[in-house]
């Protein structure tokens, strides 16, 4: 099998949201987003959004399936996180070796309410 291997730059800034500054990651693709998901299987994403990334959320393989596989369950760490702001959305950037990325704005809720997914 080959491998394919892509480069996507994230640029730091700092943008208003909420009355406050926030310092975030903005990537240098726009992605479509799923709206509530099952699992990442179940992704009917549409439109383009620009992804500015404010945490990144590192799994183990097995944490990952676990998640990536129940979506509607509630997690601390997502909790009040998210939102849209101008043409983009405030993601959790969710990573684990071998799997994809996903990009999850929970949209101020406990669950991701908004998913990207790269790979």
């Amino acid at each position: 099998m080959k491998t394919i291997t892509l480069t996507i730059e994230c640029k730091p800034e700092t943008i208003n949201w909420d009355g406050q500054k926030l310092q975030v990651d903005k990537l240098s693709i726009r992605l479509p987003f799923g709206r509530k998901p099952t699992d990442i299987t179940d992704i009917a994403a549409s439109g383009d959004y620009t992804v500015y990334v404010t945490d990144t959320r590192e799994m183990e393989p097995e944490e990952f399936d676990g998640f990536a596989m129940n979506l509607y369950k509630s997690r601390d760490w997502l909790k009040g996180k998210g939102g849209y702001v101008g043409d983009g959305r405030l993601c959790v950037m969710v990573r684990a070796p071998g799997r994809p990325y996903l990009f999850v704005d929970p949209s101020g809720g406990d669950y991701p309410r908004y998913l990207a997914r790269l790979g």
